[in-house]
């Protein structure tokens, strides 16, 4: 049983508990990149519950049916179980359900079956998705359980399960990604300042399994160098370990990462920087989006034929990692993270101020701050030379809000001179003009003078508002 702290999840453990106390048989499929914490919410979830957790391999189906009647024979306490060879997975779950102890069980209350990593038997056995289809239909669909498929390949999870082409389409009754931690619960796990939090963020995410890695008894940057770019330290492979399991050639991607990471953020720049063919990187980037590790970005009032798209790594320890740990790999294997500690100090604010943007969009999108909004569509703008951080607008209302982002400290007439220019650019939104209701706002480290400006009508956010 993993030791890692299990922090919120309250939403998603909602999701499974409502569907668990239903009446009838229910179908769930969760799934999110790896290290986000599924494995741990569905062993949660498992508490004081009827329930067997299943965890696939690459083994292929022989082992997996094997390993799983093992795992089966134990729950419903027939240790023969687990000696008897079955032809196929039909046959098992066959066997499993006329079993007279687990019937016994199905009689008195609803029995969750987790199968973990399922992405993993698709992999071994291309025809897993029909396999399971017609397990559903003839097996388990009028029974009283509860089936939960659980991947980390959001890829193969959305395209041969979810998709309307998969045999599995349709059979579901529920379905959840995992996100990672919202900001404000790093909080639990550290006794920093709001801004080293923040610090963190940029550095880790969200990703559960990342945080622990830190020493709440160290400074940031103490763990920055021991936890990250240390040789050895978990943080300082994982990327690697990653791109590993995820691509036979991981080469070429780290290639493209790096060049992301450096600040090249169109199909054109993106070439030019790793000298792969076109037509090359744009399958890579297909790829890396169905992954959701890089996303694709167009002005937020564009039409969806924009062509000058850009190309923007979502995940921040990926991008910290290709920014700092691999251009630097020479040096940390010779054990000067000391000095590249120091370096990355010189450049941070640089780094930090484009990574607080994109703290500040998923603050909005969570609805932890500018609540009193019901937004459409939330994105950057550009045009020409202008651009704007955030701009959140509403189709229906009419409304616009106009959002600027410094990972500074603000005087009052500094903050004053942003919002100005703010509303400058604005006028080159070519959306609804006559017609909106425009909203100013500044989010930065911290803002003097902020009751003042709010009296002119402006939106203000800095770390002091932070609860």
């Amino acid at each position: 049983m993993s030791q890692q702290k299990f922090v919120d999840r309250k939403e998603e453990l909602g999701f499974l508990e409502e569907r668990y106390k239903t009446d009838s048989s229910e179908f769930i499929v969760l799934y999110g990149r790896r290290r986000v914490g599924k494995t741990e919410l569905l062993l949660k979830f498992l508490e004081n519950k009827k329930g067997v957790y299943l965890l696939a391999s690459t083994e292929g189906d022989r082992q997996n049916i094997k390993d799983f009647s093992k795992v089966v024979g134990r729950f419903i306490g027939d240790e023969n179980m687990g000696t008897l060879e079955f032809d196929n997975w039909q046959s098992f779950f066959e066997n499993l359900f006329k079993h007279k102890a687990f019937d016994a069980m199905l009689k008195k209350e609803k029995i969750a079956i987790i199968i973990d990593e399922f992405p993993f038997l698709i992999q071994s056995n291309k025809d897993i998705p029909s396999i399971f289809h017609k397990i559903w239909e003839l097996i388990m669909k009028n029974e009283n359980i509860m089936l939960v498929l659980s991947g980390s390949s959001v890829a193969v999870m959305e395209s041969e399960v979810l998709d309307k082409k998969s045999p599995l389409y349709g059979r579901r009754t529920g379905q959840w990604q995992l996100q990672p931690l919202h900001f404000s619960y790093l909080k639990e796990f550290f006794p920093y300042s709001l801004e080293e939090l923040a610090m963190v963020w940029y550095v880790t995410g969200g990703i559960p399994a990342y945080l622990p890695k830190f020493n709440p008894k160290q400074s940031f940057w103490e763990n920055i160098q021991n936890a990250v770019l240390k040789k050895g330290s978990y943080l300082y492979s994982e990327v690697e370990l990653l791109l590993n399991d995820e691509f036979r050639e991981p080469k070429n991607y780290k290639l493209i990462f790096k060049a992301i990471a450096l600040g090249c953020h169109t199909l054109g720049e993106i070439c030019n920087n790793t000298g792969l063919d076109k037509s090359m990187v744009s399958k890579y980037l297909d790829v890396l989006k169905g992954l959701h590790i890089v996303r694709e970005e167009i002005p937020v009032t564009a039409s969806r034929k924009f062509k000058r798209r850009l190309y923007l790594i979502c995940d921040p320890y990926f991008n910290f990692w290709f920014r700092y740990v691999y251009p630097n790999r020479i040096d940390l294997e010779a054990g000067r993270s000391e000095e590249i500690t120091a370096l990355i100090k010189k450049d941070f604010s640089n780094y930090a101020g484009p990574m607080f943007e994109v703290l500040v969009d998923e603050l909005i999108r969570t609805k932890y701050v500018l609540k009193q909004f019901s937004f459409t569509e939330i994105g950057r703008w550009w045009h020409g030379g202008e651009e704007i951080d955030i701009v959140a607008l509403n189709e229906t209302a009419k409304e616009i809000v106009f959002v600027e982002c410094k990972w500074q400290s603000l005087s009052h007439k500094e903050a004053e001179k942003v919002l100005f220019d703010l509303q400058e650019k604005s006028k080159n939104v070519d959306w609804n003009i006559g017609k909106r209701k425009e909203y100013f706002a500044l989010f930065a480290k911290k803002i003097e003078g902020k009751e003042t400006l709010r009296k002119s009508g402006y939106i203000l956010w800095d770390l002091d508002d932070y609860c």
